[in-house]
């Protein structure tokens, strides 16, 4: 599949390409390999490998500078999603201007903008199929969603080969990353018969294979139904949006330093029972209920699903991060502060966040 690259670039057109990418992408093998293909098909091309996770605006600068000065016309975001999230920084930052807080919301960018291809190594962000670049502020940390169609990768290359080299903890975090996007977007107030026809479909991929990436036991059709979910539930944030697990996660990682993908993880199972109050949420959540594999005919919850996986997967909980009770109005005020938080299918204000805070750090299993 990887392969095909040369094909796309010749088609949209492109003469000097810039393989963006970070160092353990290139430690794999990775964008070496890309680079041999497109070598081979006569495509000139050459690799910045100075992505950082949750890129900031410093990170996305030194990235246009190097494509600046190589005079490139063409993208590949080759990683996970902080890969293509500073391709997509760049672009903006080489074709329009500025600095990625120009861009800070949607359809800042006045000027065209490069082709991009996007080419996952992981299945989690789904950013290969969306606008947005999502970028840290230097100094707070606070993540800023720069989005603009033009913005958006003209193909999205998917090949299951490449997510086979992911350390297990890794292939789980994106996994149920990934899942949680396919949740939160089959809720959230946005949701729409579009974005409904990729939330159930990722859902029914993404439940059908994460145990077996989160115990390591994945098979070629495993990677290939996570790839493909995670780029579905892309496409369910694209047209839709997110919620308050996605709320609740950012401060984490802003404050304590938690992966996203373990953030999120933590915290999904408690909204979900926050939002299982409203009826025509707990509706949904049933219906998708129906899509988790199971061994017997017991009804499956899908909060304690959840939190099954997260306990195969040896999550360390909050508390055994060292996030405690007094951390909670900090945490709830930075959650209130996320514009996730505003899709979310139940109003959820800083007392709501504080409640589900305080669920996660003690682990209860009640409704807030």
């Amino acid at each position: 599949m990887l392969e095909k690259l040369p094909e796309f670039i010749k088609e949209i057109g492109g003469s000097k390409t810039l393989i963006v990418t970070d160092e353990g992408i290139r430690a794999a093998g990775h964008a070496d390999r890309t680079l041999s293909i497109l070598e081979k098909a006569n495509c000139e091309a050459l690799v910045f490998d100075g992505v950082q996770e949750n890129p900031t605006n410093h990170c996305i600068s030194n990235c246009r500078d190097f494509a600046r000065e190589a005079g490139v016309d063409f993208l590949i975001g080759l990683g996970g999603g902080s890969s293509m999230d500073t391709a997509k920084g760049c672009n903006f930052l080489l074709t329009n201007g500025g600095e990625m807080k120009d861009y800070h919301g949607y359809g800042k960018a006045t000027r065209p903008m490069l082709p991009f291809i996007a080419v996952p190594t992981t299945s989690g962000t789904g950013s290969e199929c969306q606008s947005y670049a999502l970028v840290s502020d230097d100094e707070t940390h606070v993540k800023m969603a720069c989005g603009d169609a033009k913005a958006l990768a003209q193909v999205a290359l998917l090949d299951p080969e490449l997510t086979a080299s992911q350390p297990k903890l890794v292939a789980s975090l994106t996994g149920l990353d990934a899942l949680a996007h396919a949740v939160e977007t089959a809720v959230c107030i946005p949701r729409n018969p579009i974005s409904n026809i990729h939330s159930l479909e990722a859902f029914r991929l993404l439940a059908r294979s994460i145990h077996s990436v989160i115990t390591g036991t994945a098979l070629p059709e495993d990677r290939s139904n996570m790839l493909l979910g995670a780029a579905l539930a892309g496409l369910a944030i694209e047209n839709s949006m997110l919620g308050a697990a996605h709320a609740c996660a950012n401060p984490l990682t802003a404050f304590f330093d938690v992966t996203h993908g373990h953030a999120v993880s933590l915290m999904l199972p408690h909204v979900i029972r926050f939002n299982r109050l409203d009826p025509e949420v707990d509706e949904i959540y049933r219906s998708y209920e129906s899509f988790i594999p199971s061994s017997g005919a017991e009804k499956i919850d899908m909060a304690d699903w959840l939190d099954t996986l997260k306990e195969t997967a040896g999550l360390k909980s909050l508390s055994e991060m060292g996030i405690g009770v007094a951390d909670v109005k900090r945490l709830a005020t930075g959650a209130s502060q996320q514009w996730t938080g505003r899709f979310n299918p139940r109003p959820v204000g800083l007392p709501d966040f504080e409640a589900i805070y305080s669920n996660a750090i003690s682990d209860v299993v009640g409704s807030v």
